[in-house]
């Protein structure tokens, strides 16, 4: 027989009227920890027209986060220039004006030549994966969050998302040799203006949304931004018919997440640890929605007349040499570029050895299936 049992009854109605009181007492405790959660509302803006694949990834990215916080953080993205022009994102992140964004670091070289680094140029061979790793682990991060620390921007970034090899661009005419490159007006960003300037073309840096329109009036004659969905979407092939495959002007790029510091600084920590894990989520699922997406839009393209053509390799062994010339001045300029640079420089020795000595030749399987000798 049980304690309450043996009590006389007056003890035992009294002991089972407190203990009804207790377990009411505690639902009553339990149920509003539930229902009265609150949500933390946060506007990001990306740098990427709404129609793009790349403002897909942003909301990729948001909807992760929102569905594993489980209603106590709800990211809203909106597409570039809903809030703030594409190349003021970083200002307006880091004054509060925005919560967050989403964009590349390349785009905010003006403020210091070093942020070029994270997606412009040739990266000593790193594809953009082998980038990343060294931006988590080999110190890349840290330098990053210093060259914000230098600049005063209240920012915390992440960086994710390996883009896939970049064309040199579309042209009104196939490009055969450097003397065809002299005198083009040609968009590109990053450190890449340096690049081209150097070989003989006159660069606008424009946004991604002003890209088609310029080639469409005329005002440039070439232009890169990425890959086959995006330049699709964007309507590149309604204006162009020619696509040169293969560079290293933007060879090793990835996108970045930006936070406000006081933002994110005030989430708790469960929240902040969500963040954390759906950048690697959105990363992965980045690269595997890249290669399907890209690919059937390499065969829309083709179907709409678009006639691609590899970049001769005397282009690409000019843009190395110019890429030469531009690291040795920008690091003599800049002490941060020239950390980044050597720090790169570091990694890339040591995990490039590894991966050329490990890595088998895929061109060789594909072309044994499919008939390419």
């Amino acid at each position: 027989m049980t304690e309450a049992h043996q009590k006389p009854p007056a003890q035992r109605r009294r002991f089972i009227k407190t203990a009804a009181a207790g377990a009411v007492g505690a639902g009553a405790l339990a149920t509003p920890m539930v229902s009265t959660a609150q949500t933390t509302s946060l506007r990001f803006q990306s740098t990427w027209p709404s129609k793009d694949i790349f403002h897909e990834y942003a909301v990729d990215f948001t909807e992760k986060v929102n569905k594993m916080a489980g209603g106590r953080l709800k990211i809203e993205v909106l597409p570039a220039g809903a809030v703030v022009p594409a190349f003021q994102l970083l200002e307006a992140v880091a004054k509060g004006t925005l919560d967050g964004g989403h964009g590349v670091v390349a785009y905010h070289y003006g403020k210091n030549s070093a942020l070029a680094l994270w997606g412009s140029g040739p990266s000593f061979g790193m594809d953009p994966n082998m980038l990343l790793s060294w931006h988590k682990y080999g110190g890349g991060k840290e330098l990053l969050t210093e060259i914000y620390k230098s600049l005063n921007l209240d920012v915390v970034s992440y960086l994710y998302g390996p883009m896939p090899t970049q064309p040199f661009g579309w042209f009104k005419k196939p490009i055969a040799n450097l003397n065809d490159l002299k005198g083009q007006k040609f968009r590109t960003v990053g450190l890449a203006v340096d690049m081209y300037t150097d070989m003989g073309m006159a660069v606008n840096p424009l946004p991604g949304g002003e890209i088609v329109p310029a080639l469409d009036r005329g005002l440039i004659d070439g232009a890169e931004f990425n890959n086959a969905s995006s330049d699709r979407l964007l309507g590149f092939p309604d204006v162009v018919k020619n696509c040169m495959l293969q560079s290293f002007h933007q060879s090793g790029e990835q996108f970045e997440i930006l936070f406000n510091k006081g933002k994110l600084d005030a989430l708790p920590a469960e929240l902040k640890a969500i963040i954390d894990n759906a950048v690697e989520a959105a990363s992965a699922d980045m690269s595997w929605k890249a290669a399907d997406r890209n690919s059937k839009d390499y065969i829309e393209l083709k179907n709409a007349g678009v006639k691609f053509y590899k970049t001769p390799d005397a282009i690409l062994r000019a843009q190395l040499a110019s890429w030469d010339k531009i690291i040795a001045k920008r690091s003599g300029e800049n002490p941060l570029f020239k950390k980044v640079i050597d720090s790169q420089k570091v990694f890339a020795g040591r995990a490039g050895s590894w991966w050329n000595d490990y890595t088998v030749d895929f061109k060789m399987a594909y072309n044994h299936y499919f008939g390419r000798r």
